[in-house]
């Protein structure tokens, strides 16, 4: 494989003319332009689903969202942490290249997702009504803030997550002031399906987009007084539960309103499980770097007549993907001039057995690659020990067969000294192409003489 930019180029170029050439391929052509709902998890953890293999937690609607539609095993994150991996989200694109790689935004902070990035939905305008509702982070002071300077026409949620303060609950829109109110904890989730449900009755005859950005199950957790003390999971298990049953409301929403089957949904998460919380069988968690514990998080998506009951697929992806592969879905073409790294999950969501679109997947830990992992292979670069930031290579190459060992256990590196060879090529290649894109990098460089 010769330069990373290459793919990319690639793809901008494929992509395009594949939508020239009427690229729903994979999807089948609807009678009107979908209506797309994400519904974004926080710090849910990969085994906490029942269709992900979880048992203590109960989540009936995600398990039933999963049998009538696609669940993805293999799918990532593209950060360990919350504000890059949802700044990659919603560009396409690794965070390192919107300067959102380090860290996730404090109080404090004056950072936020550059003007020029476009989001998905800048990219479905104006066809598209767009919302976000629930947790922004990515910028609470302008030219940032709020989410409505990014190409949504609502935002109803919080600046950032609700461990942080001082918090609020803000709305914008148009004719719609930004106003503020105070948080009522225990009811935040009931509160964001209820705005996410009534911006869809608002926008029932006409495409939109809407983007439920959920708080729960990150900490602190107050669980709602009709979920509380229900779970075998204790509190933990009380938010999520009311995360399905909300998934619930949300599809029965749509059937009452005869839009089922003009609605692609996809739930994910933003990263793996925190302090409480199943990893599954993966190793380390939410922040822990290199290892799939922090990255690898459910993707099941579903849509009626399109995407195939039942489907699982191994194949590799990442959020990054969600921008290419919803304009797709929408027949949108993708944003002009802009270098992606997210690829169209299309075929992979549509046919059984259809390969990744990606060669690899490369993992940062903020503006480190950490690691990188190919269909079968994944190379781990970087990982923390008592409180030190370890590069393993000195130690070293950690190599692991991830399609028969999940959790990273056996190094076989020894084994297979010419995947070893291609995977620190790859390595190199990846550190060598996006570690001097990072903020710390650039500050550190020297100044050119004038």
């Amino acid at each position: 494989m010769s330069g990373l930019s290459q793919p990319h180029r690639r793809q901008l170029l494929g992509g395009a003319a594949a939508l020239a050439a009427g690229g729903l391929a994979g999807f089948a052509a609807p009678h009107r332009a979908p209506n797309i709902v994400v519904v974004l998890a926080d710090d849910l953890g990969y085994g906490d689903l029942g269709s992900y293999g979880g048992r203590l937690i109960r989540t009936p609607h995600l398990d039933r969202m999963a049998r009538e539609g696609a669940r993805l095993t293999d799918f990532y994150a593209c950060a360990n942490i919350c504000t890059p991996s949802r700044a990659g989200l919603l560009t396409g694109r690794y965070p390192i290249r919107t300067g959102l790689a380090h860290e996730v935004i404090q109080p404090n902070d004056s950072r936020g997702l550059p003007a020029g990035e476009v989001t998905i939905a800048e990219a479905l305008r104006p066809d598209y009504a767009t919302a976000l509702v629930g947790k922004w982070h990515l910028g609470h002071v302008e030219p940032h803030w709020p989410p409505t300077r990014h190409g949504f026409d609502l935002f109803f949620g919080l600046p950032y997550s609700h461990d942080m303060k001082p918090l609020g609950l803000f709305t914008a829109g148009p004719g719609v002031e930004l106003t503020r109110e105070d948080v009522d904890m225990a009811r935040l989730t009931q509160r964001f399906f209820d705005r996410g449900l009534a911006f869809i009755d608002e926008q029932k005859a006409r495409p939109f987009f809407l983007m439920l950005a959920l708080t729960a199950p990150h900490i602190p957790l107050d669980p709602h007084p009709d979920y509380a003390g229900r779970s075998p999971a204790a509190a933990y298990g009380d938010v999520v539960e009311e995360v399905d049953a909300g998934v619930g409301r949300l599809f029965a929403h749509l059937r009452k309103l005869g839009l089922d089957r003009d609605t692609l949904v996809v739930f994910t998460s933003d990263n793996g499980p925190w302090f409480e919380g199943s990893a599954g069988p993966l190793r380390d968690r939410k922040g822990g770097q290199g290892w799939d514990g922090g990255y690898r998080t459910p993707l099941i998506a579903r849509w009626p007549g399109v995407i195939p009951a039942g489907l699982t697929s191994d194949a590799i992806g990442m959020n990054i993907d969600l921008l290419p592969t919803l304009l797709t879905a929408a027949g949108k073409p993708l944003p002009a001039n802009v270098e992606l790294d997210g690829r169209d999950l299309t075929q992979v969501l549509t046919r059984r057995r259809a390969p990744s679109p990606h060669e690899e997947l490369v993992l940062f830990n903020n503006e480190q690659v950490a690691a990188i992992r190919t269909q079968r292979w994944k190379y781990v670069a970087r990982a923390y020990y008592r409180g030190f930031n370890v590069p393993l290579g000195s130690r070293g190459d950690l190599l692991f067969d991830i399609s028969a060992d999940p959790s990273e256990a056996y190094n076989l590196a020894s084994a297979n000294p010419g995947v070893v060879a291609e995977m620190t090529a790859r390595l190199k290649r990846a550190q060598a192409l996006y570690e001097p894109m990072g903020v710390a990098a650039k500050a550190a460089a020297p100044t050119p003489p004038r």
